[in-house]
């Protein structure tokens, strides 16, 4: 039997088979063989009823194809390629029962117990006959082709088909693996291949079922029927200006532009601007506040009228006068740093705002960079483009500050502190910005150094020389010496020069 996942059904099937097939194997009498007739006539009777319902899903298949083709048509087509191949696949099982059972009576299936016929049919010592290897590619060359046609949007019955119709090795009760062909039919009686060819038939037409199943009923139905819809007005814009036209859609829950409409009923009256599966809305917005739209679309359904009703809402407000300018950090900009700010206008897209002023410039969307030059001021001014063209402006000032000064520090700490000269001769000299909103890193370049007593030394970096540590080495303990007139650069910005550093005073001790 197939691996994989398998039905309930399935798998009675299958253990009953197997049960026939050991009483078999075990020579009972000849009359189980005609056990097989009745099971193989229960196959053949459930094949044909499959048959019967799989034409009356594809009439009513054809039928929806019919009334709405740009949605049906392409499942139907769908749907006529899954007969084609598994039409196919049947008949060709059906002629390997025609051919093994030519010239013998099968009016009682004990004639049929015979292995050599297809034994010598499909097996040649360790491989297969040409017919064995035919028969074989026919099932890939089946589940291939369904799986082709089924592809991700129906995946749960590719898997069944897959399952179903698998030829990988099996397992004999001795745990040897054995080939799926030579396990199935090698050595059986005629009557139990006959059986397991029917048996196969009936998984093609119950798969078949499963795709016509799928393409009619459960879900993929649900979704289609209009009754399961909702209406939705989908505005231009989510506000409208007093004095302005209301402009929007009525739209399906999910839109689909294959659809049309008898009759649609919008604020009373009837609207006749139907374009694509959709209702082109164009009309006085009307006074400032909420405002309602109610009606109905009409539609036919199963040669019946239905109606979807329409009910939405939509502000009304009143036309700006003024941008909203902000920015990020605080309410002035600082030179020599890229200030961040956000202009916009209310009620205007930010595509139809532009904003100028001296060291502006935009990133995205409502987002701007300020580098302010010279001077204590900078004006920004702020121009907007309406929906229906009209323009709208406003202007701000801003006070130009610049950085404040740093505060040196020594291994990270500023002030007066207490070291031991070792440490000191290691410690790396730095500068930061106290209570400063934007986060600089700053570069120290050179600072000089001082021992009381000593002459001062002029260090290049942001650490003792040789000279320095010299002069350090000299120190008396308790002593206080100084590094002062630190020079400090903005990483990334060297041409901006910041004030005065404020010096570190070092108590030493030892």
């Amino acid at each position: 039997m197939a691996g994989g996942t398998q039905s309930p059904r399935q798998k009675m099937i299958n253990l009953m088979y197997l049960v026939f097939i050991a009483m078999i194997a075990m020579n009972v009498d000849k009359e189980i063989l005609n056990a097989f007739k009745i099971f193989d006539v229960k196959f053949t009777s459930s094949n044909a009823r499959l048959a019967e319902d799989n034409q009356l899903a594809m009439a009513g298949l054809e039928a929806k194809a019919e009334e709405q083709p740009a949605k049906y048509r392409p499942l139907l087509g769908k749907a006529e390629e899954i007969k084609k191949i598994s039409d196919d696949f049947y008949t060709y099982l059906a002629s390997i029962k025609d051919t093994l059972t030519d010239g013998i009576d099968t009016s009682s299936y004990a004639n049929l117990d015979k292995t050599a016929v297809l034994d010598e049919r499909w097996f040649t010592g360790d491989r297969y006959t040409k017919e064995g290897d035919a028969f074989l590619a026919k099932i890939e060359s089946y589940k291939s082709q369904m799986q082709a046609v089924l592809g991700e949007e129906f995946a749960d019955v590719n898997r069944v088909v897959q399952n179903t119709f698998a030829v990988e090795p099996q397992t004999n009760k001795d745990g040897k693996e054995i080939a799926w062909l030579r396990y199935n039919f090698e050595g059986y009686p005629l009557a139990a291949s006959i059986t397991r060819f029917t048996q196969m038939q009936n998984d093609i037409r119950t798969a078949e079922s499963e795709v016509y199943s799928s393409l009619l009923q459960g879900q993929l139905s649900k979704d289609v029927s209009l009754s399961n819809y909702q209406a939705i007005v989908v505005a231009d814009k989510t506000a409208f200006f007093s004095g302005e036209n209301f402009k929007g859609k009525v739209v399906l829950g999910r839109f689909d532009n294959s659809l049309n409409f008898d009759k649609v009923v919008i604020n009373g009256s009837e609207v006749e601007n139907l374009q694509s599966g959709q209702v082109v809305l164009d009309f006085p917005a009307g006074n400032v506040g909420t405002r309602t739209i109610t009606g109905e679309l009409v539609y036919t359904e199963d040669g019946e009228p239905k109606s979807i009703p329409i009910s939405s809402e939509y502000a009304v407000i009143n036309r700006p006068n003024s941008a909203t300018i902000s920015a990020d950090k605080m309410n002035v900009v600082y030179r020599g740093v890229a200030n961040p700010m956000t202009i916009s206008f209310a009620g205007v897209p930010d595509n139809s705002v532009s904003a100028s002023g001296a060291g502006l410039t935009k990133q995205s969307g409502s987002s701007y960079i300020m580098n302010p030059g010279g001077g204590n001021e900078v004006t920004i001014s702020v121009s907007g483009t309406m929906a229906d063209g009209s323009k709208v402006s406003d202007s701000k000032r801003f006070r130009i500050k610049d950085i404040p000064s740093p505060t040196g520090t020594l291994r990270g700490e500023d002030g007066i502190l207490k070291m031991q000269r070792n440490a000191l001769e290691i410690s790396t000299v730095g500068a930061k910005l106290l209570d400063f909103d934007f986060d600089l890193d700053l570069n120290v370049t050179g600072f000089k150094f001082n021992v009381p007593g000593e002459p001062t030394v002029q260090v290049n970096g942001n650490k003792l020389d040789s000279r320095a540590k010299d002069v350090l080495r000299r120190a008396q303990r308790g002593s206080t010496v100084q590094i002062f007139d630190i020079t400090a650069q903005i990483s990334g910005n060297s041409g901006y020069r910041l004030k005065k550093v404020a010096p570190v005073l070092i108590e030493l001790t030892n």
